[in-house]
């Protein structure tokens, strides 16, 4: 999988937002700056799959950001729709096991194959950035530390067929060494220099997510919740360039 190259095509902007309105409102006013958007699980509970369509009649590309973690059928079959919407990526829980993970591949390969379209990329979520090595141990219960633990999913992510993993910045090396140059790193908890963290425990700066060597980042709030949404992009766009 050839990864992308620009600034642009790798910037992927969070609507993590109450309404479809609210959504398309920003969609709107960072048009021409960026090109995809994830929607996750508090806009698609809200507005359900009229996200993602709103968002492709605007020209732009979706990440659907829905971890899904179920039994292998039910992931298989939420793959299937998922790829039906013709979102670029999706993701599912990598805790939820290889059978589950490689249920979701073949799922979106099946559909994909039906329909004549591009296979989605589907992503595996190692360990949430919201968490640190002190949460992952005593709550639960995993010994290794967060960047093993992360390594260990992303090696059965790849058995079961996954393009790549969603990862914090502090584990991009890592993976890149480990998984090489086709695996697909999407590196969420990034925050410009100044930024306020929130409850994410492991960010960096897009430059050092970028040089790092992660495909994709995912930037939210500083971006939507800024003043001047599109310049707050662009000041990204720029820093992701450098």
């Amino acid at each position: 999988m050839t990864p992308p190259t620009n600034a642009t095509d790798r910037l992927i902007v969070a609507l993590d937002v109450e309404t479809l309105a609210e959504a398309e409102r920003l969609a709107d006013r960072l048009h021409g700056l960026v090109s995809r958007f994830k929607v996750g699980s508090q806009l698609f509970t809200a507005a359900g799959p009229a996200a993602v369509e709103s968002l492709h009649k605007r020209g732009a590309e979706v990440f659907l950001d829905l971890k899904f973690h179920d039994i292998p059928n039910t992931v298989a079959g939420a793959a299937r729709a998922a790829t039906r919407l013709g979102v670029l990526m999706f993701n599912v829980h990598a805790s939820g096991g290889r059978a589950m993970m490689r249920a979701a591949a073949e799922g979106a390969t099946a559909a994909a194959k039906e329909l004549g379209v591009r296979r989605p990329i589907v992503l595996a979520v190692t360990v949430l950035t919201s968490l640190d090595r002190a949460a992952l141990s005593r709550e639960l219960s995993v010994a290794a530390s967060i960047e093993g633990h992360v390594l260990h999913l992303a090696r059965l992510a790849a058995e079961a067929g996954l393009d790549g993993c969603v990862a914090s910045p502090n584990e991009i090396a890592a993976l890149r060494a480990d998984r090489g140059p086709q695996w697909v790193i999407v590196t969420p908890g990034v925050r410009p220099a100044g930024s306020a963290t929130g409850d994410q425990s492991r960010v960096a700066t897009p430059r050092a997510a970028a040089g790092a060597g992660a495909d994709y980042l995912v930037v939210g709030r500083p971006i939507t919740a800024a003043p001047d949404p599109p310049r707050a992009a662009d000041a990204v766009l720029r820093e992701m360039g450098a």
